[in-house]
Formats: structure tokens, C-alpha cells, sequence
């Protein structure tokens, strides 16, 4: 069994990550599994080394302790074979509209009574649009391509639960400056760490 207390170095613990961490760490205590404390300070703008030191103070002075540590900054490697591996195989693709011409769409599918998902209008790109678009120094940000499954998981407090994947836009998982998002990264280093549990 493993656990994991994943906060971003953004500014100082508060009582949302104190209990946070409090709870993953008593339930891997008390059953004897580990405890990974993962610093999720990919967004390299707002964290801030001095926020990281005092996370760590901070969980030390209410008695807190941990097995394995990484932050994932240092795992940026790691990340970008993961979006080439998925980019090959057809999980990841591009798109270009921008935040304005986003809003638009939202705004037409809610008035035709329809959810604002993404429309997948990035996929109907042909090879000329999409090179027109780089050629003008447009750089894409990558969503993930959901399928049409319905994923199950089992809940330690609610039980069986589920979600249509249809009823979701396709995430985006790779910003246009190539940085990924902590929604990416962290799926990523729990597969990779063997995280078993996640309580949030």
C-alpha cells in the first residue's frame, strides 16, 4: 500500500493541505504502507523553493514523516517520453484555437441546448491547415482523446462509482510552451511510484 501528499510549492501549507496530509498519513500508518511526498511544482512561474522548505518544516512540526520524496521538476524527462509515447499512438493531438474562440463555441452549443464539451474540431485539421498554422508561428497544445468508455473505480467512502467519458471534453494535458499539466504529471508519477490509494 502506498500513499501520497502531493502539494504545489506555491505559498504556505494551509488547514485544506494540513488535513490532507494528516489523513493519507494516518491511513498508510495504520496499516503499514508508505508515504510519498511529491512536490508538484511543475508550474515553474508560481513555485517557489522557499514555499518547499517551509511545506516540509511544517509537516515535520505536526509530527509527519515520509517514506520516499521527489519533486517533479526533476522528473520533466520522464513527462515528455510519456506525451511522445502517447502522441504516437494516436492519445494525444494538437489544436490551435485559442481561449476567445473557445469561449464562442461554448457559447453556441449552450445556446443549441447542448453541454459545452469540446467539439474535436482540432481532428478535422488537415496536414495543410495544420502546417499553415505552425508556419504562422502558432504552437499547438495537446488534449487527450477520450474513448467512449464508462470508467468504474471503487470508492472507499461512496463504493462502486463511474463516469460516461463522452459526457467530458478531452483534457488538455500539454500547454502550448510544452510544459504539462499537473493533471497529466500526476497520473503519470502514480503509475510510476505504484500509488495505490489517493485521498483527497
Amino acid at each position: 500500500m502506498k500513499l501520497r501528499f502531493a502539494p504545489s510549492p506555491t505559498g504556505l501549507l494551509h488547514v485544506g493541505n494540513a488535513r490532507a496530509a494528516l489523513v493519507n498519513w494516518m491511513f498508510a500508518r495504520q496499516r503499514g504502507g508508505t508515504v510519498l511526498l511529491r512536490l508538484d511544482d511543475t508550474d515553474l512561474e508560481r513555485s517557489k523553493a522557499e514555499y518547499a522548505v517551509a511545506l516540509e518544516e511544517d509537516l515535520r512540526w505536526m509530527g509527519l514523516d515520509w517514506d520516499e520524496s521527489f519533486r517533479q521538476s526533476d522528473r520533466l524527462p520522464l513527462y515528455a517520453a510519456a506525451a511522445e509515447k502517447l502522441k504516437a499512438s494516436g492519445h494525444l493531438y494538437p489544436c490551435f484555437e485559442s481561449e476567445d474562440e473557445l469561449r464562442v463555441k461554448r457559447e453556441q452549443r449552450l445556446k443549441q441546448g447542448r453541454p459545452p464539451l469540446y467539439d474535436r474540431g482540432a481532428l478535422k485539421m488537415t496536414p495543410e491547415q495544420f502546417a499553415k498554422a505552425v508556419a504562422n508561428g502558432k504552437s499547438p497544445y495537446w488534449r487527450f482523446k477520450l474513448n467512449n468508455r464508462t470508467v468504474e473505480w471503487q470508492d472507499g467512502v461512496l463504493g462502486k462509482r463511474g463516469v460516461k467519458l463522452p459526457s467530458l471534453s478531452d483534457p488538455v494535458l500539454i500547454r502550448a510552451d510544452g510544459s504539462p499539466l499537473y493533471t497529466f504529471t500526476s497520473v503519470v508519477d502514480d503509475l510510476d511510484s505504484k500509488v495505490t490509494h489517493i485521498i483527497r
